[in-house]
């Protein structure tokens, strides 16, 4: 048994999963634990005798963002590390940019991404603006854990930027923007003359997507604008439910394309010009044939494996290959790097292309898709048309359950370690890597694994039919719900 002050330190320590360390605000994420991750960068920078490189901090438009993002700078200069501070929100890509562009030690971005309003977390990025790698997530859980809340160390905000620890980046959008500029073909943009209806889902993207598109004198209309920590009590994240209001708006006012972003501008949804969802399969898809047949740009593609398999038939017509890589963005980004590939992507809606980033991009992405309809002259539902005659159809389903600690337990035993299935056929082989990924002969697969962000069990199926690929979820389903009334 443990004793009461074991139970309450067990209870306060921090994880960090595939995104960050992400919590309930005021329960986890108060200010005694936001500080200690602070102290906990510090020291880590301190161990690498990296102090003296400035840490950009940007944050979200959440909930105590700006005031977490406060509560770390005060901790980090008290601690002699360097701060550079946003002066407004700014979506976790730009502070990617930053550490890569400037080689910076780290940033860290105040954020949930995605998750539910009631959540809020910190991101930590590394050199060359990569995300966390999981040695390195593990070394700060280990400094951060052994910390109390007296051994935090705290200044002033108003007297760390008097002393010069901190700096105020009031232009900090211009190198972002102006990169993402040069790397499309602003003429071809231009020359198209798109209306576009954009909604940033209340969050941190909308002033870099808009001078963009505004500079290449693309038409945008947006919804969603204000700062609303609620998120206009709605979940942040692009999906074929949350961008209803989106669809219908391009499908009655005549815009050639539907724009959205997550809360933090990492995940983009696109709505075609007859108003209908595309999925982040479909836009992979897309981005990748145009880079690799219009661009010219030769190399293998990577996924996690939960995204589709058309990206391996798309490939392998290209004579190249698709890597398949764990969940978790770090894993992308690295094998984009170690096999320079042209583009890499997850079925969440995150992807990034040779060359830019290391990390997803939601303003970089929609910006190229916004130059392949204009360089192709194509319309987004011509360009699917055309990929689904060539490569086949495909069906793409997920649900997710959600679950107490003893549950999760339960599953985990039977499924991952008794390596119990339900009843499938044609089942080619089966995958424990990250979580249970079935494959099938017929190209389809299901995959059942624990989230890295959420309190959530995730199924994801891809097969040739809705019924076939239903049947695999429900297969699953059956089997999940017997273990947790077991």
């Amino acid at each position: 048994m443990f004793s009461m002050k074991e139970q309450i330190s067990m209870a306060h320590q921090i994880k960090f999963g595939t995104g960050g360390w992400r919590a309930v605000i005021g329960e986890d994420f108060i200010a005694d634990n936001i500080r200690r991750v602070a102290q906990g960068v510090a020291l880590m920078i301190k161990e690498d005798g990296a102090e003296n490189i400035p840490v950009p901090i940007g944050y979200d438009r959440r909930f105590l963002s700006d005031t977490a993002a406060r509560w770390m700078a005060e901790v980090l200069c008290a601690n002699g590390v360097k701060v550079q501070f946003l002066h407004r929100s700014a979506p976790t890509p730009l502070i990617m940019h930053r550490v890569k562009k400037f080689d910076l030690y780290c940033g860290l971005e105040v954020t949930a991404s995605h998750n539910p309003s009631s959540y809020n977390g910190i991101k930590l990025i590394v050199r060359e603006g990569r995300d966390a790698s999981l040695e390195a997530t593990q070394r700060l859980e280990s400094i951060i854990n052994s910390l109390e809340v007296e051994d935090v160390q705290r200044m002033p905000f108003e007297k760390a930027e008097k002393d010069g620890l901190l700096e105020f980046l009031h232009n900090p959008f211009d190198p972002f923007m102006d990169d993402i500029i040069a790397r499309l073909d602003m003429q071809a943009i231009r020359n198209r003359g798109m209306r576009i209806a954009f909604d940033p889902m209340h969050g941190s993207g909308t002033y870099p997507l808009m001078v963009i598109l505004c500079t290449a004198r693309v038409t945008v209309d947006i919804i969603h604008q204000n700062k609303d920590a609620y998120f206009g009590a709605a979940m942040p994240a692009p999906t074929k439910h949350t961008l209803e209001e989106l669809a219908r708006k391009v499908r009655t006012g005549g815009y050639d394309l539907g724009i959205a972003f997550d809360g933090d501008g990492d995940r983009v949804g696109i709505i075609d010009e007859k108003g209908r969802y595309v999925s982040a399969n479909e836009i992979l898809a897309m981005l990748y044939w145009y880079l690799h047949e219009f661009k010219g740009w030769k190399g293998p593609v990577v996924r996690n494996q939960s995204t589709t398999h058309m990206l391996d038939r798309i490939a392998e017509s290209f004579g190249e290959e698709c890597h398949e890589v764990p969940v978790g963005f770090k894993y992308i980004s690295s094998k984009i790097d170690e096999t320079d590939a042209v583009l890499g992507g997850e079925s969440s809606g995150g992807l990034t292309v040779r060359g830019h980033i290391f990390g997803k991009d939601s303003i970089y992405a929609s910006c190229l898709f916004v130059e392949m309809l204009s360089a192709t002259g194509m319309t987004t539902s011509q360009i699917l048309d055309m990929l689904h005659a060539k490569y086949g159809d495909t069906v793409f389903l997920e649900e997710a359950f959600t679950f107490e600690a003893a549950e999760k337990a339960r599953i985990a035993k039977v499924i991952l370690e008794d390596r119990q299935l339900p009843p499938l056929e044609d089942v080619e082989k089966v995958t424990y890597t990250d979580g249970c990924k079935v494959y099938f002969t017929d190209g389809g697969f299901i995959t059942c694994r624990f989230s890295g962000t959420e309190p959530l069990l995730r199924l994801m199926a891809e097969g040739p039919t809705q019924e076939k690929t239903q049947s695999h979820i429900d297969a699953f389903k059956a089997l999940v719900k017997s273990i947790i009334e077991s």
